[in-house]
């Protein structure tokens, strides 16, 4: 059961990827570099790089550095109530099911090597990276320094993002060759950290979104109040561990169900031997309950 959901899961975030990626001229030679129709307006909900030749949405990350008003530093507040509307409803289920970069870290880490386990005195601090990037390099920073345009300048896009180098620099670049020649410092730098990002993917799970990515953590500080919840039942549940061993965002689903660190995969769930974990908008009745009316 629980191979089948993985399976099942890879299979969603793969055909979200390819759906949300399908420009196919954008990859032909000699074809349009980017697509700019009508569709490039409106965000998708998981990380989705703009610049890529395929991108038939903006990247969420990437719209919310470009919405305010460079005269009046006025926030337009469609992009982030649109993006607070998903946390809202789902948390960080996004996350777990609708993310292409998820996805990939997920496939390299299943490379057969010795993984590698974060002491929890460095991980819980490293957790808070990811909301740093997110009030400096996507809130503050584009608010205060503005392009010629005047509109807010892309600085986690322009100088963190592996995403965007993965999906937008690299295959832009082995499209055009009058890109090559333009090629500078910061396409290298960023390179540099798609490259380490990809080597710490194949020796620990998900890094990127552990740490750095500041759209798990804006989706996260909606996931104890969201719609769609994780609930245990505490009359089923016997302790046994089996579910904190098996989160590899390193959750206890019982002790804290609704952590902003849970990507919703729903794994826990599946290796419950008494079914007292679900997710859903309402709470399960408990199995005892259940039992005394079968």
């Amino acid at each position: 059961m629980a191979k089948k959901h993985g399976a099942l899961r890879k299979c969603v975030q793969a055909g979200w990827g390819i759906l949300t990626n399908a420009y196919v001229q954008g990859f032909l030679p000699g074809g349009p570099a980017i697509y700019k129709g009508g569709l490039k307006k409106l965000c998708v909900p998981g990380m989705n790089c703009y610049s890529c030749p395929g991108a038939l949405g903006a990247c969420p990350i990437g719209s919310m550095q470009a919405v305010f008003d460079g005269r009046h530093r006025k926030f337009a507040f469609y992009v982030v109530g649109y993006l607070a509307l998903i946390g809202l409803v789902v948390g960080r289920f996004v996350c777990g099911w609708l993310c292409l970069f998820g996805l990939i870290q997920e496939l390299l880490y299943k490379i057969p090597t010795p993984k590698l386990t974060i002491p929890k005195k460095i991980d819980q601090p490293l957790r808070y990276l990811k909301y740093v990037i997110l009030f400096v390099m996507v809130f503050a920073l584009p608010f205060f320094f503005r392009s010629k345009l005047g509109v807010g300048e892309p600085f986690f896009c322009k100088y963190i993002c592996p995403v965007g180098t993965l999906e937008g620099g690299i295959p832009l670049v082995l499209l055009n060759d009058a890109m090559r020649d333009t090629l500078g410092w910061l396409f290298r730098w960023k390179f540099l950290l798609l490259i380490i990002c990809i080597l710490s993917s194949v020796f620990i799970y998900r890094p990127f979104c552990k740490y750095i990515c500041p759209l798990g953590a804006f989706y996260g500080l909606f996931q104890k109040v969201s719609l769609v919840r994780m609930h245990v039942d505490e009359h089923a549940c016997v302790n046994c561990g089996l579910c904190a061993k098996t989160c590899k965002m390193n959750v206890d689903p019982c002790k804290n169900p609704n952590s902003a660190e849970c990507i919703r995969c729903r794994e826990c769930i599946n290796v419950c031997p008494k079914q007292a974990l679900s997710m859903g908008i309402r709470e399960k009745a408990p199995v005892a309950e259940k039992a005394e009316q079968s």
